[in-house]
């Protein structure tokens, strides 16, 4: 059979493509938490046979590397037959942290399993040791019910749903993955009919094929040499301050290399990632540097040699706590790798962005006794690049989601929201400006217990060619008297009726001089 053209392959693409992207579609609309339905913290993916990612929607950059290991790990350990699907949120099996639950499906043709979809969403509570799954643990076993490769039967999810937070709102969640995971399997099932078998073998290899070609000719126009750089994360919540993230980049001909290994060995507190994150944050920097039209498959990630020590902060070994990994050094991690290629590139690298998703959490129970926990992370400012100004107020790098609209969240939970709004002067400055952060007061009706892990509130987000850093991020608790108490940037708090939280994000870094002519 003759290896299909570009406009072949392209067609191809986009119907995998936008396959993943109804299966993402089917997910929020049918999903019950403001945090998947609203903010859209979840994923879908297509993969073959032999777990290589075919096409990922345009969702969750961090899940971009780790996805395909989870379903990798699912049919290392079962064999799944038609009907069944699996359910996996182990960090030390794929996945990324345990809220991150990943649910996957095989798409039997005759009998063989030709694909497999998978969904992974982030459930607002897990069970654990506070509201929301991410407390300052110490032991994977503090954040919540840690699930290996399983098959999903009505016994896992009733065992499951007895040691979460909120257990109606968990059931909806799960079952709308297995709702988008079921249209994904309906479209595959049609397109077999339509394609056949053979046809989409050969087109699946060629797709592959032809994003590494792609990402090999973007390696070839990149400088040669060794690249390094070191960013420092603020603390661990634990007592373990400025944790080096080291990066070694040698661009190597077609191939390259990225060496983590200096980087600091696992720490005390949540801030240690598995390397399944490691993987993401790499795997997306390159993509970035790939062109718009390259497909988001396993073929343009062939060629890119990833080197880590297990036992460190970027390749966790278990017991280690790992909730934060996911959300706060995976950013961090997608800051050494831009620092280290800054000097490479100097007309594409931007400024740093936030470094933070800032992660807010929180929960209770009601006067009724039902209970309620909500999730979300917020947006920083954008760093600017060689031509262009920073946005405010943004989901940066391994973060896409959305906001959580004033009106749903007061929907949803016993919270007012007083303050929400652009902290205006806190992008760094420069020729080109960093982004603004975000200000936000939340001011709580109901007895509650909150979480908010951040960082960057001691290391600023450095500007580039002369340009200014960001703002640092704060934290303050606001009495009901009006009282304000500055914060650490990763602390639980008890919160009575009217007390609140005042959480400002950081501002992106300024690129270029400010005033040159001085």
């Amino acid at each position: 059979m003759t290896r299909p053209d570009a406009v072949a392959l392209e067609i191809t693409n986009n119907l995998f493509a936008a396959i993943a992207e109804e299966m993402g579609h089917a997910l929020m609309r049918s999903a019950f938490s403001a945090n998947i339905k609203e903010r859209r913290d979840f994923s879908c993916a297509i993969f073959d046979s032999r777990a290589r990612m075919i096409a990922q929607a345009a969702h969750i950059p961090v899940h971009l590397g780790s996805a395909p290991l989870s379903v990798q790990a699912v049919l290392e350990k079962l064999t799944l037959q038609p009907g069944e699907s699996a359910i996996v949120n182990d960090p030390y099996a794929g996945g990324t942290h345990l809220p991150d639950i990943t649910v996957v499906t095989p798409v039997f043709v005759g009998e063989t399993a030709l694909f497999h979809v998978a969904s992974r969403a982030h459930h607002a509570d897990v069970g654990g040791a506070t509201p929301g799954s991410m407390p300052l643990a110490t032991h994977i076993d503090q954040e919540g019910v840690r699930i290996p490769p399983s098959v999903w039967t009505p016994a896992l999810e009733a065992d499951f749903l007895s040691q979460v937070r909120g257990p109606h709102e968990r059931a909806g969640d799960l079952r709308a993955q297995r709702a988008a995971n079921h249209v994904g399997v309906q479209r595959l099932h049609a397109l077999v009919s339509e394609r056949g078998e053979a046809v989409l073998e050969s087109q699946m290899d060629a797709l592959f094929a032809w994003s590494r070609r792609i990402m090999a000719r973007t390696f070839a126009s990149l400088p040669r040499g060794t690249w390094s750089a070191t960013e420092l994360l603020d603390d661990d919540g634990c007592g373990t301050r400025d944790i080096p993230i080291t990066v070694h980049i040698h661009l190597e001909g077609d191939r390259i290399r990225v060496d983590f290994r200096e980087s600091a060995d696992q720490v005390k507190g949540p801030l240690n990632a598995v390397r399944a994150i490691t993987v993401s944050a790499v795997h997306y920097v390159f993509r970035c540097l790939g062109p718009a039209t390259l497909p988001s498959n396993d073929g343009f990630m062939q060629d890119i040699l990833i080197q880590t020590r297990p036992g460190s902060v970027v390749d966790a070994l278990p017991p280690a706590a790992v909730n934060a990994g996911n959300v706060e050094t995976s950013q961090r991690i997608v800051d050494a790798l831009l620092s280290a290629l800054a000097p490479a590139l100097p007309d594409r690298i931007p400024a740093a962005s936030a470094g933070t998703m800032t992660n807010f959490l929180f929960g209770g129970t009601l006067p009724s006794g039902a209970q309620f926990t909500h999730y979300e992370t917020l947006p920083g400012g954008s760093g600017a690049g060689p031509t262009w100004s920073g946005e405010s107020a943004v989901q940066t790098h391994m973060t896409n989601t959305l906001n959580t609209p004033i009106e749903a969240l007061e929907h949803a939970v016993p919270v007012q929201v007083l303050e929400s709004r652009i902290r205006r002067g806190s992008g760094g400055k420069g020729r080109h400006a960093g982004g603004d952060g975000l200000e936000r007061v939340v001011r709580f009706l109901e007895p509650a217990e909150a979480t908010v892990l951040a960082e960057r509130h001691v290391h600023a987000p450095q500007g580039l060619a002369g340009g200014g850093p960001g703002a640092c991020g704060e934290t303050w608790h606001i009495t009901a008297e009006g009282k304000r108490h500055r914060l650490p940037a990763k602390c639980t708090i008890q919160l009575a009726p009217g007390e609140a939280l005042r959480i400002a994000t950081p501002g992106g870094g300024g690129h270029g001089d400010p005033d040159p002519g001085s």
